[in-house]
């Protein structure tokens, strides 16, 4: 009598690889980290075979680096909270505060992505880590950006001011797994502000 044997999954290829791939890339990569996820895991979750990551993504770093564009594009992604700056509907000084919101409660706090792609990166991915270098940049100016729009003395000073206290709160929710450090921390980017903007703008 003949039996029968189940068949092993196969994988898809073809259109839709590389929004799969990329998909893949966000949940293990935000999950596991970098280094701590292999090739084989992305083409395992993505449902593709490995020359089909490789036909879109020559290198583990192109990889890394499509991520990173994917993060920062995506509306709704972990740089979501970054594009309060460029609402139109909130005056430049709520922009400023609204950058401290807390994080909504998760089981981990996972900190800033970019950020923790610039220590995966350090030394091993240069594209990588100039991305990360750039992002931050554009904050920063966005930062001091919004500073002078709100009337600040010295815009560059207090945007550079509010850029380590955002940095600063995100690198010590996750090191304590805990959300708190966005309250301390928006606490006193309300005091900069309002040093900064006068008692005009402080209501």
């Amino acid at each position: 009598m003949a039996t029968t044997t189940e068949a092993a999954p196969t994988k898809r290829g073809g259109r839709g690889a590389r929004e799969r791939i990329l998909k893949a890339t966000v949940e293990l990569f935000a999950r596991d980290g970098i280094h701590a996820t292999g090739v084989a895991k992305v083409t395992e979750v993505a449902q593709v075979s490995t020359r089909t990551l490789y036909q879109h993504f020559p290198s583990k770093e192109a990889l890394v680096s499509a991520y990173l564009a994917r993060l920062e594009s995506d509306p709704n992604g972990p740089a979501e909270i970054e594009t309060v700056l460029t609402r139109a509907d909130l005056e430049p000084r709520d922009r400023l505060i609204a950058l401290f919101a807390a994080p909504a409660e998760e089981a981990l706090v996972r900190g800033c992505p970019f950020h923790n792609t610039a220590v995966e990166a350090a030394g091993a991915m240069p594209e990588a880590a100039a991305f990360v270098e750039r992002h931050k940049r554009e904050l920063i100016a966005n930062l001091i950006a919004t500073a002078e729009a709100a009337g600040a003395d010295h815009p560059e000073r207090l945007g550079r001011q509010l850029a380590v206290l955002f940095e600063g709160a995100r690198a010590l929710a996750t090191s304590i797994n805990d959300t708190r450090p966005f309250e301390d921390a928006r606490d006193l980017a309300v005091t900069l502000i309002n040093d900064a903007i006068g008692a005009r703008a402080s209501g």
